[in-house]
């Protein structure tokens, strides 16, 4: 699976953004700087981007920067969050996660009601996959583990979620700023989730 990847130029035109717009961006971390892929062409070096996400990113730009400053932005989009904190209560009555995958959540934890952002990326990816049923309990208990195991990677990078399955047996990835992955034959991908993304959409519900 290979992400369609788009040119400098073709992008600019695309968006209808200005070389300098983007690389403002770049410079105030809306854009991260492993989405600028570097390759070489018969014109010498050229750069390109992952198409789907630099157009989604800039799209969200565009939309949030009428009521965000460039500063808010960057940190909404920004994996460092450190000091959030939310009980159980608030995470429900803002849509984060459903009382029944909240409660699924502790019982496989047993940790407090209170949710740092570590937590709440763990609860908010367990509600996406099993309320969209592409994933079981079972599933859920194992892509929980893998969320914890890594835990200290996952603030830091930019990172996606692989669940697969063969022959009735299910695997969980963690992918770190991959651009291409191929498994072997018969391995049917369940689902893929970008954990930045997720992070963004839990910041958008708590703005």
């Amino acid at each position: 699976m290979s992400e369609e990847l788009i040119s400098k130029k073709d992008l600019l035109e695309l968006a209808g953004i200005s070389y300098g717009q983007l690389y403002r961006w770049k410079r105030k971390d809306l854009i991260p700087e492993e989405w600028f892929v570097r390759k070489s062409t018969f014109t010498g070096q050229e750069t390109f981007f992952p198409k789907e996400k630099i157009l989604e990113r800039i799209e969200k730009i565009q939309t949030m920067k009428e009521n965000l400053s460039l500063d808010e932005l960057a940190d909404m989009f920004s994996p460092n969050v450190a000091n959030l904190n939310y009980t159980k209560d608030e995470l429900i009555k803002r849509n984060i996660v459903s009382t029944a995958v909240v409660d699924f959540y502790l019982e496989q934890e047993k940790g407090s009601l209170q949710f740092n952002f570590t937590r709440m990326l763990e609860v908010f990816v367990l509600e996406k996959l099993l309320q969209s049923g592409e994933i079981n309990l079972e599933e859920g208990k194992m892509v929980l583990q893998v969320l914890k195991d890594h835990a200290s990677i996952i603030k830091q990078k930019n990172c996606e979620l692989v669940i697969t399955r063969k022959l009735g047996m299910s695997s969980c990835l963690l992918l770190i700023n991959t651009e291409t992955y191929h498994f072997e034959r018969g391995t049917k991908i369940v689902a893929t989730l970008s954990l930045m993304t997720c992070m963004e959409e839990i910041k958008a519900k708590l703005l």
